[in-house]
């Protein structure tokens, strides 16, 4: 595990290749096998392969959202706000068991925040939910561009940790 945590880092450029259906097919499924508090499941996902909306996505952030403009595929992480007051925490835990599994799989991601980010007309996750026609109950923390990587980057290297940031005991 330490090793591909250590070699997954975020990719903006990909390649015009497309991904296989399993291989999307799993990164869904490291989403939807995430934990969530109490068992709640408020996490759902919105697979987006039509380069037109994935278009339209990037308009819902002024910044950021490069990595929509080659993905071959993209994955909104959404969540129902009414059955989890968590909701954030968990879809964060789903959004990065499917970037560490899309790693597994020799695909590169970027995590393209959302929540509490401004877009071309407003607010990011209002103009994400217009785009996709996500219920207004449900909260968008992120879009996940993936694609076959068109950019290298080192793997982090353990001797860089900051170990002064661990406290034993009590802060």
């Amino acid at each position: 595990m330490l090793e591909l945590l250590k070699k997954r880092r975020t990719v903006r450029k990909f390649k015009k290749e497309q991904a296989e259906a399993d291989t999307i097919n799993k990164i869904v499924k490291a989403g939807l096998l995430a934990p969530s508090s109490k068992d709640k499941k408020p996490v759902e996902l919105v697979v987006i392969n039509d380069r037109a909306v994935m278009d339209k996505l990037k308009t819902c952030k002024a910044k950021g959202a490069v990595g929509l403009e080659t993905s071959a595929f993209a994955i909104a992480v959404i969540a129902d706000s009414e059955k989890s007051d968590v909701w954030i925490e968990d879809a964060s835990i789903a959004a990065i068991l499917m970037q560490l599994e899309a790693e597994s799989l020799g695909i590169g991601s970027v995590w393209i925040q959302m929540r509490k980010r401004q877009g071309t007309f407003g607010d990011s996750e209002t103009e994400v939910r217009e785009v996709l026609n996500i219920p207004d109950n449900y909260g968008v923390v992120c879009v996940i561009a993936f694609g076959f990587k068109d950019e290298e980057k080192h793997p982090y290297d353990e001797g860089s940790l900051n170990m002064s940031k661990v406290h034993m005991e009590k802060f």
